[in-house]
């Protein structure tokens, strides 16, 4: 019968584990000089060796002849272990084990010295499945077992377990294995079996196992049946992966908008039968690359990629804006959530979400509107003109573009008329909100009529005020008003301000050019 390879070469000695050293040479001392814990809680995600060296440990503590902390592995407690026929040593699955009835069990064992060994050792795997009493059970006898007895609880979730049970026991905590050595020692495994790895599909193995060697050899299994020449395309077509040219493809179509590309690439997706969460898990991944990229001085020490991966990400990293990729980060997130449910339909979750990132209008959460409002800052920076007012581009200097302003009866000079060149540069004014709630505290019924007016800062100096109809322009012109609104814009800009440094314009010239629906995003975003 076929041996699992995840069997065959799991480790055993704590020399043989890889990327725990910070673990296995306390273990090893502890061994060594004989100051072993009465219970230890070995906690991590999965694949990372918690069953394995409590395994180790169990044998090393009961070795005849151990060997620097190791277990010789030839002695007859050692055979004996490895066979699985000795009874002082006794694994648990708490996973379908978790009642107070099996914990009873053991405490009424533990006051019978081993049969053959030196310590009786019980190994709870997943140990945060037991229930509620089955804990209560545990505790007095974890706090003071027998001499003889040592207890090893493993568990992938340490934030369900007591805080009584953590406080027993010496705790270690199993680091996912770093890529590299996950990439070695795939290396290592497929020479001695006699698979022909490339070094580019053990990459991509490493990758897909995130962190767990377990499933990284049980990957090299898989790939590697029926055949002796493991690709990386072999890889992604095992496990439903898409290429990264796939993926680079797609993040180029929704930075240069392309709704139809995207379409296109999901529809063959799905016809390729291919797992749709399992492709929306390495985009998130990939977003979180280029996040990393943006962020960081020292992208290549958290990315595990090679030089010609790296330069790829740069290149597409930069069709973003930082605040982009965390937009479209939480888009992808809410919908790997969303494909999650029962009764979802994937394919319209994924096409919706990817063509929401592809067109920010569609998307209108608090997170997409920070990023195009950051977008409209970068432009504004650079000096690129944001709003361009072209008003009846052919027409004669002396036609009125719009419904002529009513003069103002309290000045000699008229400040504000429309505007007759043919185009200006202008910038909206952030703080036109606040200037008119601060003019609704002196003037209410002033206020109210300018709410519907957008304020801008004209390039050349000055500001325009630009009203969507007649009615709100000869209000302001009516009386103090317009003195009214200067000292709010004083108040609130903390600039010396004129009647002729202000002018007062309709939004919508006789040509119709601006239509009122429009938004100011659209509008901003479209020059």
């Amino acid at each position: 019968m076929h041996q699992a390879l995840y069997r065959k070469w799991r480790p055993g000695s704590f020399d043989d584990v890889i990327g725990q050293d910070h673990i296995t040479s306390v273990l090893k001392y502890e061994v060594t000089e004989n100051k072993l814990s009465h219970a230890y809680l070995f906690s991590g995600s999965r694949g990372t060796g918690k069953t394995t060296c409590a395994k180790i440990l169990a044998k090393a503590v009961n070795c005849e002849h151990p060997e620097n902390g190791n277990p010789c592995g030839h002695c007859a407690n050692c055979l004996s272990l490895e066979e699985g026929s000795s009874t002082d040593v006794v694994e648990m699955d708490a996973a379908s084990n978790n009642g107070i009835e099996n914990i009873r069990a053991i405490r009424d064992e533990v006051t019978y010295v081993p049969g053959m060994m030196k310590y009786r050792v019980y190994i709870i795997d997943e140990v945060h499945m037991l229930s509620t009493s089955a804990f209560n059970a545990l505790l007095k006898t974890l706090e003071e077992p027998p001499a003889h007895v040592i207890f090893i609880l493993a568990t992938t979730e340490l934030q369900k377990l007591p805080a009584t049970v953590i406080s027993r026991c010496q705790r270690f905590e199993f680091r996912r294995i770093s890529n590299t050595n996950i990439v070695d020692r795939l290396m290592s495994i497929a020479k001695a079996e006699g698979i022909d790895l490339d070094e580019r599909a053990a990459a991509q193995i490493a990758r897909l196992s995130q962190g767990g060697m377990r499933d990284a050899i049980s990957l090299l299994d898989l790939c590697s049946a029926g055949t002796h020449k493991v690709t990386v395309d072999l890889v992604n077509e095992t496990t439903g992966c898409s290429s990264r040219t796939d993926l680079l493809a797609l993040v180029e179509a929704v930075a240069r908008r392309d709704g139809e590309t995207v379409l296109a690439q999901v529809d063959t997706l799905v016809k390729s039968s291919k797992d749709l969460i399992v492709y929306w898990q390495e985009l998130i991944s990939f977003w979180r690359d280029m996040l990393v990229l943006q962020i960081s001085s020292n992208a290549a020490e958290y990315l595990d990629l090679t030089d010609v991966e790296f330069e790829e990400l740069k290149r597409v990293s930069g069709l973003f804006t930082r605040e982009q990729l965390l937009a479209h980060a939480a888009l992808l997130e809410d919908a790997y959530l969303n494909m999650q449910k029962a009764n979802v339909i994937k394919r319209l979750t994924a096409e919706i979400t990817l063509l929401k990132m592809t067109d920010p209008r569609l998307d209108t959460s608090v997170t997409s509107l920070m990023a195009r409002i950051s977008k409209i800052e970068e432009r504004l920076k650079g000096g690129t003109p944001v709003v361009s007012m072209e008003v009846q581009k052919e027409a004669p200097v002396s036609e009125p573009v719009s419904a002529p302003a009513k003069p103002l009866q309290r000045q000699k000079q008229e400040p504000a008329v429309q505007s007759a060149s043919a185009a200006k540069t202008i910038k909206p004014m952030r703080e036109w909100p606040e200037i008119l709630d601060t003019l609704s505290k002196s003037d209410i019924t002033l206020a109210s009529p300018l709410k519907g007016a957008q304020a801008f800062r004209k390039g050349e100096g000055g500001y325009l005020i630009r009203f969507r109809g007649a009615f709100g322009m000869d209000r302001l012109q009516a009386g103090d008003n317009l003195q009214k609104l200067l000292n709010a814009m004083r108040s609130v800009l903390s600039e010396t301000i004129t009647e002729q440094d202000v002018e007062l314009a309709l939004a919508e010239p006789k040509d119709n050019q601006y239509a009122e629906q429009q938004s100011l995003f659209s509008e901003l975003e479209n020059h």
